[in-house]
Formats: C-alpha cells, sequence, structure tokens
C-alpha cells in the first residue's frame, strides 16, 4: 500500500512538472489560453500580470471545498495535491526557464504534447489537475445526463472564445483550439491507447460481485448488468459485470474491483457509441 502510493504521487508530480513546463514555456508566452483554469489564469495574467500559478491556486480552492464529500477522498487528495505543485510550479519556473518565442504551430503541438502527457499521467494514478475537471465532475454529479468530457468541452470553448476578444486576436484562439485538440488526443493515446470515441465498456469477472456493486454505483455513479457466467477451463462460476463507463472513469472501477478481488479478470474494450442516460451525445436532441 505504501508503495502503491509512494508509485501514484511520484506519477503525479511527473504529471505535474509536463503540464508546468507547457504552460511556462509554450502556450503562456505565446499568447494561447489553452481552455481551462489554466488558461482563464494565463488571460488574467496578461491584463492584470498577476502570477499565473496563484490565480490557479486561488480559483481551485472553492472547487475543492465543493467537491470534499462528493468526488471520493482519495481523488480529491490526488486532484490537490496535483493542482497544489501544479500552481508552485509554474510560479517557480517561470523565474528560471526561459520562454520559446518562435512558430506558432510548434508552440501549439509541443505545448499541446507537453500538456497532455502530464494530465494523462495524472489521471493515470486517479487524480485530476483541478479546475474544470473538479467542476465538470460535481455538475455531473447532479445532471447525469451531461458526460464529464461534454462539460469540459463546453468550458474551454467558452475560454477559448474569451482569448479572442483579450487578445484582441482570432489567430490566438484558433491556436489555442489547436493546442487543446493535440493534449486531448494524446491524453487518450497514453490512457487507452485508441481514441476516445464515446465511452469504454467494462466486463468484469469475480465472485466477489457483492462488495464490487456497491462501490462502482455510488463512486463511479455507472449503472452495472449482472450476469451469471461459467469458465470453461476452471469450470467456476462467477458473477458477469457489465458496465459503460467515460474514459476517465476506468480507473475508478478498476481500482475498485482490485481492492475486492485480487483474481478480478476485466476486459476493457472502446465502445463506438453508448445512448442512454449519463452518455449525452451532443448532435442528438
Amino acid at each position: 500500500m505504501i508503495k502503491k502510493r509512494i508509485f501514484d504521487y511520484t506519477i503525479i508530480t511527473a504529471g505535474a512538472l509536463l503540464y508546468s513546463l507547457s504552460v511556462v514555456i509554450f502556450t503562456a508566452p505565446n499568447n494561447v489560453a489553452p481552455g481551462g483554469v489554466t488558461g482563464l489564469a494565463t488571460l488574467i495574467n496578461y491584463l492584470f500580470s498577476l502570477p499565473i500559478g496563484a490565480f490557479i491556486l486561488i480559483l481551485n480552492v472553492p472547487l475543492f471545498i465543493l467537491g470534499y464529500k462528493k468526488l471520493g477522498r482519495d481523488y480529491l487528495k490526488k486532484s490537490i495535491f496535483a493542482a497544489l505543485l501544479v500552481s508552485v510550479l509554474i510560479d517557480v519556473l517561470d523565474a528560471f526557464i526561459p520562454p520559446y518565442r518562435g512558430n506558432m504551430i510548434l508552440v501549439c503541438v509541443f505545448g499541446g504534447i507537453l500538456n497532455g502527457s502530464g494530465i494523462a499521467l495524472i489521471f493515470s494514478r486517479g487524480g485530476s489537475s483541478g479546475g474544470t475537471d473538479i467542476a465538470a465532475s460535481l455538475v455531473h454529479k447532479y445532471y447525469p445526463q451531461f458526460s464529464v468530457g461534454y462539460l469540459i468541452m463546453i468550458s474551454d470553448a467558452f475560454i477559448v472564445t474569451i482569448s479572442a476578444f483579450v487578445y484582441n486576436s482570432i489567430e490566438a484562439a484558433l491556436y489555442a483550439v489547436i493546442a487543446i485538440f493535440v493534449s486531448s488526443r494524446l491524453i487518450d493515446r497514453i490512457l487507452y491507447g485508441a481514441s476516445r470515441e464515446n465511452g469504454k465498456l467494462m466486463l468484469i469477472i469475480t465472485d466477489k460481485h457483492r462488495d464490487i456493486l456497491p462501490e462502482i454505483l455510488n463512486k463511479v455513479s455507472r449503472g452495472v448488468t449482472v450476469l451469471d457466467s461459467y469458465g470453461a477451463y476452471s469450470g467456476n462460476n462467477r458473477k458477469l459485470l457489465v458496465c459503460a463507463v467515460r474514459p476517465g472513469e476506468v480507473f475508478k472501477a478498476v481500482e475498485i474491483s482490485k481492492k475486492y478481488d485480487k483474481s478480478v479478470f476485466i476486459i476493457v474494450t472502446t465502445a463506438t457509441t453508448v445512448k442512454g442516460q449519463g452518455f449525452f451525445n451532443i448532435f442528438e436532441n
């Protein structure tokens, strides 16, 4: 358990460092607001010269307070750690590392690569970078028909639109879209090795279903179908749990399953289309 915690927080630290470097070297110095709380802090820095890291922390505090009882203690602890580290690293590194000012396509591509790599590492250990991730998760708790991914996309679109007015440049907003696209694609590649699509289908084979089911229902907030299964090789009767989740929820479901059943067998596959409660499709009414 201690080794796992050390490993988790080491990976989160590496992710926070990469995320911070993307802001300090590429996006902020070149007037690219990459969405989320970081994008908003970048705009505030441009207008009022306030430190980006400090403002990220200020914006995150009320979100963490609101999410304390709703999002799970472990998830929140890791997210607070990541957000604090990002806030400190951005302001510290800004004083020592020279920014890159050159080709804007390179700014967006490499800024997106560092940003996406950092976020993916943090996500992979069950945390988040705070900001809109927390806000979207909270809204999703009360309005499950709106997916977390959809809510984050809406907030990013709003901040990117505002950036066009703040920088007085449509190109600044278009460059931000490129950076966000590169980042989101890389997050999916690192976490899942394939494009995100609409969701993930989890098949969980276990004989500890009575322990696993309540936690998936309460902590992941997803429905589960329970089927009887028979292992032809082992000759054992076990339960097959079928659950459709968002990509960012896979980690939680896997951790819950492993906590109660060390011999659990899990298959995660891409669900090209998932329709129904909790999976809102922007292209449908």
